[in-house]
């Protein structure tokens, strides 16, 4: 079932229909980003008549001079200030092509936890830069972490173009110098754009002040950026979740699903399935929605599978398509990337519960081989663990065996987090790089 919307004059939207982006914004302090955010939402006429009104009187009242777009945003950075909501703001807007969610993720280095969190889902990043600075540490922090989390597509915002007369050769510059310190970094696509949010150019509208830039403006590029071919359709990942035995229905007594969502793949009845960790094999017999049954199921659905055979099938569980190129690995020692995110130190011998899809096990850490320093991408020695906020790479032993495919194959089964059983708090998000041989 699908809703309409329209917001302040905007157009009216299907959004059982519209296409979902989601998105990460990063910069440092000054940079421009809520200016960006709030420029983007009033030029495309996503805010509502009463949210505008506001930010009009507040900067008449503050003496702005002008409609201070800002203030759309700061409001939420100054509730998470003071503790009342979540690090990463988040904020949706709709246009008659796509859905978005903006993730508003902090520019400070202290809070590289809540990048990561924000940025972790977002089929895109976008990263701003101040035109008269030119590539900071925080540019190439948020960078870097958007390469690591496999973040298919980026967006290098060069702001505030005004004050530097949107002269091309400070633009030009400022590309040449982000391609050469990127070079050892895998993006899928790296699309950059000079712009001002402040004044309005190139964000919604083209702009007049710069005709020597031929490419999209920001809103284009998002609202047209391919996204349904990042994900992969080659191989089956469906972790269970809940095994589904309606109660009390004489009507359905036999009935046994598999309810979750598809993490990879494009799932049709009738095809050679595996269970792990057990290795049984069956066949699909079916899938299940509320709605009624489906043909065939994709990611990111939610349905439930029925099986030919009466296997022993449990939550943690993971189908995949029997004799795959490409089979997902079954192990109890693995390596990965884990960025730490709690004040007490990673070290090895560490004990914490491991959370990987619909499975959980207990975790010791063999060892911390190094951490990474973000701006210059060097690996450095970390004997000592990982400090808060540091990314290394580090060895785990399982108490079960866990199926995974490698992150840089699949982000859903190749991430988990690590919970400090004391406390219940996150403490780590790792991405499994491979089994540890």
């Amino acid at each position: 079932m699908s809703a309409t919307y329209e917001t302040n004059g905007h157009p009216a939207v299907d959004l059982g229909t519209t296409e979902l982006l989601r998105f990460a914004t990063a910069g440092s302090v000054d940079d421009g980003k809520s200016t960006l955010i709030g420029r983007l939402l009033h030029d495309a006429k996503s805010i509502l008549a009463d949210q505008l009104a506001h930010v009009k009187e507040t900067s008449e009242r503050r003496g702005d001079g002008e409609l201070n777009l800002a203030l759309l945003t700061d409001g939420l950075r100054a509730e998470r200030e003071q503790g009342i909501t979540i690090d990463v703001a988040y904020r949706s807007f709709q246009t008659d092509r796509r859905r978005f969610i903006i993730a508003d993720c902090p520019g400070h280095e202290q809070y590289t936890r809540n990048m990561v969190t924000g940025a972790s889902t977002a089929d895109l990043a976008l990263v701003l830069v101040d035109a008269r600075n030119g590539l900071v540490r925080q540019s190439r922090r948020h960078a870097a972490i958007s390469a690591l989390l496999r973040t298919p597509h980026l967006v290098v915002a060069i702001n505030k173009m005004d004050l530097v007369d949107y002269d091309q050769s400070v633009y030009d510059a400022i590309l040449e110098d982000f391609r050469s310190w990127s070079a050892g970094l895998e993006f899928a696509e790296a699309t950059f754009i000079p712009m001002s949010a402040l004044k309005g150019d190139n964000v919604v509208d083209p702009s007049s002040n710069m005709d020597w830039y031929d490419g999209p403006t920001l809103l284009h590029h998002l609202e047209t950026v391919e996204i349904a071919g990042d994900r992969n359709l080659e191989d089956w990942r469906f972790p269970v979740q809940w095994v589904v035995r309606p109660q009390n229905d004489e009507r359905h007594h036999d009935y046994r699903g598999y309810a979750g969502q598809v993490a990879a793949g494009l799932l049709t009845p009738g095809e050679e399935v595996v269970v792990l960790p057990s290795g049984r094999t069956t066949r699909l017999a079916g899938i299940d929605t509320m709605d009624g049954p489906l043909e065939e199921a994709f990611p990111p659905q939610s349905v439930t599978l029925l099986l030919e055979d009466d296997l022993d099938v449990s939550r943690g569980d993971m189908i995949a398509r029997a004799g795959e190129a490409n089979p997902p690995t079954v192990a109890r020692e693995l390596e990965a990337i884990v960025c730490w995110m709690s004040d007490a130190p990673l070290k090895a011998g560490g004990r914490y519960a491991l959370k990987h899809t619909t499975r959980s096990v207990r975790a010791i850490v063999d060892d911390v081989d190094w951490h990474l320093d973000v701006e210059t991408l060097a690996r450095e020695d970390n004997s000592h663990g990982l400090a808060l906020n540091e990314i290394g790479h580090v060895r785990l032993r399982l108490s079960g065996p866990l199926v995974f495919d490698p992150y840089a194959r699949n982000r859903e089964t190749g991430s988990f987090i690590l919970i400090d059983e004391a406390t219940n708090d996150t403490v780590g998000a790792g991405l499994i790089v491979a089994p540890a041989g």
